[in-house]
Formats: C-alpha cells, structure tokens, sequence
C-alpha cells in the first residue's frame, strides 16, 4: 500500500526533471560543434589512438622500418579523410604535420597523443549523452512506476470512501447464512466424491471444469491424468491412492498392479494433491457483486451436481445427515442465486466487504474526512507527475 500521507511526490518528479536537463545540455554540447562533426572526430580519435598504440615500439628510432611507414601511411590517410569542419581538426592536421618526416621518435608519439586527447572530447560528448539518455530512461521509469502505485492508492481511497457510506450495524446474517450453507454443501460433497467415487471420474470432472473461467479451476497434472485414466488404480478413490503412495512397495504391492508407477504418479504430485479441494466450487466472502455472482452460480452448477452425485442412492443405508446433503446443494445454490435478485443484495454485501477490508484505523479516517485529504494529495502528486513526463518527453 502507498504512503497516502507522502502523496507528493518531488523525488521522481525532481529527478526527471534533472535527467531531461542533462539530456539537453549532453545534446546542446553536440549540437554547438554539429553531429556529424563530433562523430567523426570520436572515430579519428578512436582510429588515431589505436594505431598509436599499436605502432609506438615498433615504429620509432631505428625499428621496423615497414611498420614506420604503414604506420606513417595509415595515420596521414586517417587525418587527410576527415573533413575540415570535423571537431578539432586542427589537432589531426598538427599530428599529421609533425609526423610527416623521415624517423619518429618517442616525442612524436607523445606530441600526438597530447594533440588528439582535443578530440577525445567528442568521446565524452557523446558518452555523456548515451549516459544522460539512460539515466533519464531510468528516472522515466521511475516517475511510471510511481504513477502506477499513486493511481492504484487514489483507488484505494475512492473505494474507502464509498465505504463510508455502508451502515456497519446493519447485520450481513441473511446473505452469510446463505453462503455458508452453500459452501458448506459443496465441501461436503467434493469430500465425498474425493472418498467414494472413482479418482477417473473426478479428474474428469476437475478437467472439464478447468475450461470454463468462471469456476477457476486449476488443470490436473497431465502425466497423473494419464495415469488415473490409463490404469486400473484409477478405478479406486482418490483418497485411497493418495494413501496408497504412502505404503511400503511390499504392502502396496497387494492393492495395485504396479507399485512403482503409482508411487511415481502420485507421490511426485503430493503438493498439487494435498491443495485439492472444494475451494474452486464455493464462494468467496464478501462475495462478488450481483450479476458477476450468478453468472459464477450458472457456470458452477453442472459441475456441483456432478459432485451431488456421489450421494446418490445412499438414501436408503445412510443416516438421515447424509440424505439430506444428496439435495443440499442444488438447494442452496438456488437460494443464494435467487438471493442476488433482492434489492438489499448489494446493501448487504458492500456492509461485508465493509466488514472484511476496513481496518478500525480506515474507518476512523474515512468518517474523520481524513481520507478525504489523502485522495487530495494523491491526485496532486499524480498530476505533478503526469505534467512532468508530458513535458520532458524527448522529441
């Protein structure tokens, strides 16, 4: 959460500011002597320095007279190709001049390369540009991403607002009690469906549950799929193969054809196992808004009543607990779903998301009208930054 009562924002916005400026100063430098003038004279000075290097012992005194003259050759090519507008010029013409004899000696060789350290210049002009356009990318950036955190905080805040409105005594029962006998139905069942029903049926119906966004379920493993479909284990409940893996190869040789496998597929996967739940299928408290809870309900409710199914005919040999569940969930779901279409829906469930998301000190600052001024502040420091970015926005 961003610091609403730091809602201005000078650093990022300082900064920006002092990066585009170094940007123009780096481009006005290169500009006073021309583009192409100053690149050129950074490649005779680059060019110039590593023949210096490269010939200095060799062609001084009485050495390698070739290297003299490729050498002497080289440079004097090197300074006659540059134009006579090129930045420092005049120091390539003074090199070319005094190496223009016969013999060079060390004090040539120094003479030069105090003559073109001039146009070495033209190397910091434009790394100092390259230099000044990645710090100001870096503190564009920076300014971004406080302008993202301060737009989701202004955010924050409207919503705390609206909050304020909400009457906190009115009591969320009639719209919990309904979720909660829902969830509490579905639970149920996906426990039963995990304990009694072939693990193949449920990954066939954790499968074809995961194509449809709205219940959010997670796709199984491929490989343990395969597994649950392509072997006799998968005739047998999940919950009994998750505790199969945990058997010594000798036990869980008489309950399954290939111990190995079974232990390789299912154990390997234990995290994935030990997630599974009826989580995907409930609802979530505070639940969402009207017509988003639903068209969720609608999405759902072939796949709870394939879970429903794990009670069918019990009836006659369960207790009275367990035939209830068999219609417990169709039941409550079209309660709830029913319960959307009232006009105190909305009421109630803002009152509960209320009640989840205001900590006591929210409260007291939105009833204070303190979060007032914090939504104030926010949306200056998100203007000041905008200003800045639009106005030092490089051409």
């Amino acid at each position: 959460m961003v610091d609403s009562a730091a809602g201005s924002s000078p650093d990022v916005v300082d900064d920006l500011r002092a990066a585009a400026d170094r940007v123009a100063a780096a481009e006005a430098a290169i500009d006073e002597h021309g583009e192409a003038s100053v690149e050129a004279a950074a490649d005779a000075y680059r060019n110039a320095t590593r023949l210096l290097d490269r010939y200095e012992d060799s062609a001084t005194g009485t050495g390698d007279f070739t290297a003299y003259l490729q050498f002497q050759t080289e440079i004097l090519e090197l300074v006659d190709a540059l134009p006579d507008d090129t930045f420092a010029a005049d120091a390539f013409q003074r090199v070319s001049d005094r190496l223009d004899k016969r013999r060079l000696n060390e004090a040539d060789f120094e003479f030069a390369r105090e003559e073109i350290d001039t146009a070495g210049k033209a190397v910091d002009m434009l790394e100092e540009r390259e230099a000044a356009i990645d710090a100001y990318r870096a503190a564009r950036g920076d300014a971004d991403e406080r302008l993202a955190e301060l737009r989701e905080e202004a955010d924050r805040l409207r919503d705390l607002q609206r909050l304020a409105d909400v009457d906190l005594d009115v009591s969320t029962e009639p719209l919990r009690e309904r979720v909660d006998a829902y969830n509490t139905a579905v639970r149920a069942a996906f426990e039963r469906f995990r304990e009694t029903r072939p693990a193949r049926e449920l990954f066939d119906l954790l499968g074809d549950a995961a194509d449809r966004p709205l219940v959010g379920v997670d796709r199984p493993p491929r490989d343990l799929v395969e597994y649950i479909d392509s072997t006799p284990a998968g005739t047998e409940p999940l919950a009994e193969l998750v505790e199969y893996a945990d058997y010594s190869p000798s036990k869980l040789e008489h309950y399954v054809d290939d111990p190995g496998a079974l232990r390789t597929s299912v154990a390997v996967h234990q995290t994935y196992l030990d997630r599974l739940d009826a989580a995907a299928f409930c609802v979530t408290w505070p639940p969402a808004e009207a017509a988003t809870l639903r068209a969720r309900l609608d999405e759902v409710a072939p796949f709870v009543r394939r879970l429903e199914s794990a009670f069918a005919g019990d009836a006659a040999t369960d207790d009275a607990g367990d035939a209830a569940d068999a219609t417990a969930i169709e039941a409550a779901r079209r309660r709830l779903a029913r319960f959307t279409r009232r006009d105190n829906y909305e009421r109630l469930r803002e009152v509960a998301v209320a009640e989840t998301e205001l900590t006591d000190d929210e409260y007291d600052r939105v009833v204070s009208g303190a979060v007032d001024d914090d939504l104030a502040a926010v949306t200056d420091a998100i203007s000041e930054i905008e200003a800045a970015l639009d106005e030092t926005a490089l051409a």
